[in-house]
């Protein structure tokens, strides 16, 4: 990591998504149908709640007490229950598929951007576009420099680009990316003669 992430206007959580490459996968995850600064501070709910923060002792917590955490005001996601298993689901993932070490994933072996992003699609969790956005978020503030991490992660990855979490490093950005997304949500819209 190259420097302090600015997502969640929240210093103690962008500590953690910075330094804790787990943080920033479960708070990857957790970013559906939640303000974005909302997502990414689930981890630091997470780890406060459950006194550790790793994929190991995340997996193996009983899933009726992982979802009560979950709930627990202020809740980590608008849908508790089934994040929860999600977050579990990842852990698990993590722990068989990477030696429970998330940050493996964009590291072993040395891979290249479309192998990266080939491994970040097979994370429970994972459809394309949130593991292009993610693997943009590393190459641009994580400090990836895996090679055709950009040409993988595209449109994401662009230059100068203000589509995505992986181009929020202010509040100014914040506020851009989010309008970006509320115009691209009414193009959409607007094409289904909605």
């Amino acid at each position: 990591m190259t420097g302090t992430l600015h997502i969640t206007g929240d210093a103690d959580a962008d500590r953690l998504l910075s330094s804790d490459p787990l943080a920033l996968l479960v708070g990857m995850l957790l970013d559906q149908q939640v303000p974005m600064e909302t997502a990414f501070a689930g981890p630091l709910k997470i780890s406060d709640r459950l006194g550790s923060f790793d994929a190991t002792t995340i997996a193996r917590e009983e899933p009726e007490a992982f979802a009560s955490l979950f709930k627990t005001s202020p809740a980590v996601h608008r849908f508790p229950g089934s994040m929860a298993g999600r977050v579990q689901g990842l852990c698990a993932a993590i722990v068989d598929d990477w030696d429970g070490d998330a940050e493996a994933i964009w590291t072993r072996d040395a891979p290249d951007g479309p192998e990266i992003l080939k491994r970040l699609l097979a994370l429970p969790g994972f459809g394309e576009q949130k593991a292009k956005i993610f693997l943009a978020l590393l190459g641009k503030q994580y400090g990836l420099d895996a090679t055709d991490w950009r040409t993988a992660s595209a449109p994401y990855g662009e230059d100068g680009s203000l589509r995505s979490v992986a181009d929020i490093v202010d509040p100014e950005s914040l506020a851009q990316v989010r309008a970006a997304k509320q115009a691209a949500k009414a193009a959409a819209k607007r094409a289904k003669g909605e």
